[in-house]
């Protein structure tokens, strides 16, 4: 089949048009449109998101987006996707159909589950949802199949915001793209950055998620398989999601999510784990990793205390043997500090309990970190910031504007100004008496 050509299972289709000719009020096809034509015309952009679902795309290959698709197996309800990706990497291909929300428009499960049979049908490698929805990986869809219906077929989903964020990402840190490629990812990018596009940020938790976080403060428990606290670990994914795209946007820098193996293997059972874990504990976390920082961004929200923290832990400097030179190490990084939400927590070897204070109480005397044994010195050296919102807390779009609020102003006021330990190079010795011969090399030394 030659480049151009309509691949044999498709009945009709058109090349995706950057500047398509649509009605106003199809939203959807437009957006598909658009993103399709520069996943196939910029190679860098188009490595880098089918990258992000494990397919490497090198210069050789060629990436064809179809729009306005027709199978020609079709099913009994003669659905329409609105795309078709096909890589061609020498004589081998790789084909993925595309199915677009737009705006609050969400996936249905039923014509996810068709559109999968349809792939299964034409011999097709791959489904690719796109919407608003967040997931914390392609691979982790925010609609659940069995995986017997997955069997041959690969799924993934890709938020609008995930593709902005790639697009942007791109164009603040690769200098090698082509001028005509970067002007139309550059145009691009404007395009989904416009709130007309349809393209949304996260920016509310779940409906159940106020009178979860009621019950919780007036001492009541949570079952961990309700669809409250299950619908509410699920918007917490979400929001974890789009706290890793603010900031890779922020920061251009690719921020991830920080899984067990066996999370990022199996998202069913990091929500049950998830669900677990908010039932015993009533609280939310999630661990961000940032390139080049000093420490992993760990955020907690405590539905008990209503409070949102934010906090990097450093290993202390082994080179400084007193609890007052280690934690001034810590508070000389500091230094342009001057909020009183910033604590600091000194952990200690064995059992010893830490210790807390607030940074200006330690910058005055850091022994108020001292433990009850004055003489055990901290091995890890913790920032937090925490935020008490009160009844901010509660509110399912107050928590968001939060919490996306703080995480930013941690990273800026502490994150960036932290520095990890590094051992210092060892010092030369003076030599000793006997041991600094004039190495033979193994050789014997000529007898006069």
């Amino acid at each position: 089949m030659a480049s151009g050509d309509l691949p044999e299972f498709l009945a009709n289709g058109e090349k995706a048009r950057l500047i398509p000719v649509l009605a106003d009020t199809n939203k959807e096809n437009r957006a598909t449109s658009v993103f399709l034509a520069c996943l196939g015309a910029v190679s860098e952009y188009g490595q880098s998101m089918l990258g992000s679902v494990g397919k490497r795309i090198g210069k050789r290959a060629q990436i064809e987006c179809f729009t306005e698709v027709r199978l020609r197996e079709e099913g009994e309800r003669r659905d329409r996707p609105d795309g078709l990706v096909l890589v061609r990497v020498g004589k081998s291909t790789w084909t993925a159909l595309v199915e677009a929300k737009i705006a609050n428009a969400q996936l249905d499960a039923e014509q996810v589950e068709r559109y999968v049979a349809l792939a299964k049908a034409n011999k097709i490698d791959a489904v690719i949802t796109i919407s608003n929805q967040f997931a914390a990986l392609p691979t982790h869809h925010p609609i659940k199949l069995s995986k017997s219906k997955l069997r041959g077929v690969e799924l993934y989903h890709w938020s609008w915001m995930f593709i902005l964020t790639q697009a942007i990402l791109l164009l603040q840190t690769e200098d090698d793209i082509d001028a005509d490629q970067k002007f139309i990812l550059d145009e691009t990018a404007r395009y989904f950055s416009h709130d007309s596009s349809g393209v949304k940020t996260f920016d509310r938790m779940n409906s159940e998620w106020k009178d979860v976080a009621t019950k919780v403060k007036s001492g009541a428990n949570l079952a961990k398989n309700s669809d409250a606290v299950e619908n509410t670990v699920g918007s917490w994914h979400q929001e974890q999601r789009d706290l890793c795209l603010i900031l890779t946007r922020r920061l251009a820098a690719t921020v991830s999510l920080r899984l067990s193996r066996a999370h990022r293997d199996d998202p069913e059972r990091r929500l049950r784990d998830d669900c677990d874990f908010l039932a015993k504990e009533k609280r939310l976390q999630v661990t961000f990793n940032i390139p080049d920082a000093a420490a992993s961004l760990d955020v907690v929200a405590d539905l008990t205390r209503r409070t949102i923290a934010c906090s990097m832990c450093l290993e202390a400097p082994k080179d400084r043997r007193s609890l007052k030179a280690r934690a001034n190490w810590l508070v000389r990084q500091l230094a342009k500090v001057d909020s009183p939400e910033v604590m600091l927590k000194a952990h200690f070897p064995g059992r010893a309990p830490a210790t807390q204070a607030d940074l200006s109480a330690v910058r005055a005397d850091p022994s108020v970190l001292n433990g009850e044994n004055a003489r055990l010195v901290p091995n890890w050296l913790e920032v937090i910031m925490v935020r008490d919102i009160a009844g901010k807390f509660s509110g399912s779009k107050t928590f968001v504007e939060q919490i996306e609020a703080l995480v930013p102003d941690f990273y800026e006021q502490v994150g960036e100004n932290l520095r990890a330990w590094v051992p210092p190079p060892p010092k030369l010795q003076p030599p000793q008496i006997g041991t600094d011969a004039p190495a033979t090399d193994g050789a014997e030394q000529p007898h006069d």
